[in-house]
C-alpha cells in the first residue's frame, strides 16, 4: 500500500447545531446529498451525524490536497454507511478523475474513519494506491 494523501478534520457540534437551526434547509441542501439528509434526519443524534459527515468531506479534500476548489463541491462527496455501520465515500466521476490526475494513478482506495462525542465530531481520511 502506498499512501497518496491523508486528511483530518474536527467539528464543534454546538457550532454546527447553530448552522443547522439558523439555515436549516438551504444549508443542508448545499452541503449534503438527499441520501445523507434522509439518513441523518431519521436519527435522534442527527446533529452529530451531520457534523461527522461535514468533517469527513473536509478531511477528504485535505487528503486530496485541493480543498473545495478546482470544481470540487460538497455534494460531489457523499458519506454513507454499510449494513454494519461502517462509513464509506461515494464520489462523483469528476472527483475520481481529479484523484487520478493529482496522484497519477488509475486505481486507488479511500479509507474513512469518523467518531463523535458530546462536543466534537472528527473524521480521518486516507487515500492509498
Amino acid at each position: 500500500m502506498t499512501l497518496l494523501g491523508t486528511g483530518i478534520d474536527i467539528v464543534n457540534n454546538n457550532r454546527f447545531r447553530s448552522l443547522l437551526v439558523k439555515n436549516k434547509a438551504p444549508f443542508k441542501r448545499k452541503i449534503f446529498t438527499k441520501k445523507e439528509i434522509s439518513y441523518c434526519d431519521k436519527k435522534l443524534n442527527s446533529v452529530n451525524l451531520y457534523s461527522k459527515r461535514y468533517a469527513a468531506k473536509e478531511a477528504f479534500v485535505k487528503a486530496l490536497g485541493t480543498g473545495f476548489r478546482e470544481n470540487i463541491y460538497f455534494k460531489d462527496i457523499e458519506v454513507l454507511n454499510n449494513n454494519y455501520g461502517k462509513p464509506y465515500f461515494v464520489i462523483s466521476n469528476k472527483t475520481k478523475n481529479k484523484i487520478k490526475k493529482i496522484f497519477k494513478v488509475n486505481n486507488f482506495n479511500i479509507f474513512l474513519s469518523m467518531s463523535d462525542e458530546k462536543k466534537y465530531s472528527i473524521a480521518s481520511v486516507i487515500i492509498s494506491k
